[in-house]
C-alpha cells in the first residue's frame, strides 16, 4: 500500500501465504483483517477496493492486514472455492493475534472476499469469540452461499454493479434488515468512487 508496508508469510494450509501489514502511526486500537476479490478473476491483495478497506481501516488506528489467496502471487496452492481460503483467514487472525493479543477484531472484504469474511465470522461466533464488526463491498450475494451477518455490519454496494446486481444484495440483505449503503453511479470496482468507501467506513465506525 505504501513504502511502510510489511510484506510477511505464514504457512496456510496448502503452503507459504503472502500477506501485508500496515500499522497506523499510534499503538493499534485494533485488529483488521481485508479479504481480496475472486483470485480466478485477477483478484490480489493489492486490489484497489482492498487496499481502500485497508487504509480506512488504519485509519481508524487499526493494524491492518491483508493476504494473497492460494495461487496468487507469491501464496502457494490452488483455489479452493472459499473452503481452503477461509481457513488460512483463519490462521492468519491466529497469527495476528499472537502479535496484537486483546484487541477488539474487524473483518473486511470485497466480492469474493465477503465471502470468505462472512464465513470467517460464522466460524467465529460459533466459537464465542465473533468479530466485533464486518464491512463488506461488493458482496457476493447470489453468487455465493452468503451467510447470515450481524446486524451492525457496513453493507457498500455500487448502483451499477454489473457483477453482482445491487437487487441480489437487498434480497439477501432485506429479510436480516441490514441496510445497504449505495454509491450512486458506481461500478463493481468503484472506478473513481473508492473514496467513499473509506469515507463511509471512518464516518460510521463509532456508530
Amino acid at each position: 500500500m505504501n513504502a511502510q508496508t510489511q510484506r510477511f508469510s505464514i504457512t496456510g494450509g496448502a503452503g507459504s501465504i503472502e500477506c501485508a501489514l500496515d500499522l497506523p502511526e499510534t499503538a493499534p486500537r485494533g485488529l483488521a483483517l481485508v479479504a481480496h476479490p475472486h483470485p480466478l478473476y485477477g483478484g490480489t491483495m493489492d486490489n484497489k477496493v482492498a487496499q481502500t478497506l485497508a487504509r480506512a481501516f488504519v485509519a481508524i488506528g487499526y493494524a491492518t492486514v491483508r493476504m494473497n489467496f492460494r495461487g496468487v502471487g507469491k501464496s502457494e496452492g490452488v483455489h479452493d472455492a472459499g473452503r481452503g481460503e477461509t481457513d488460512d483467514m483463519a490462521l492468519l487472525l491466529e497469527h495476528m493475534k499472537q502479535q496484537y493479543p486483546d484487541l477488539p477484531v474487524a473483518l473486511g472484504g470485497f466480492s469474493f472476499g465477503t465471502f470468505v469474511q462472512s464465513q470467517l465470522q460464522q466460524r467465529l461466533i460459533a466459537q464465542g469469540a465473533p468479530a466485533e464488526r464486518l464491512v463488506l463491498v461488493g458482496s457476493a450475494a447470489g453468487k455465493w452461499a452468503m451467510p447470515e451477518i450481524p446486524a451492525n455490519t457496513i453493507l457498500i454496494h455500487g448502483e451499477h454493479d454489473e457483477t453482482i446486481p445491487l437487487s441480489d444484495v437487498l434480497d439477501w440483505a432485506r429479510p436480516q434488515d441490514v441496510p445497504v449503503i449505495v454509491i450512486p453511479g458506481a461500478d463493481h470496482f468503484f472506478h473513481r468512487k473508492l473514496q467513499h468507501i473509506k469515507n463511509f467506513v471512518v464516518e460510521m465506525w463509532h456508530r
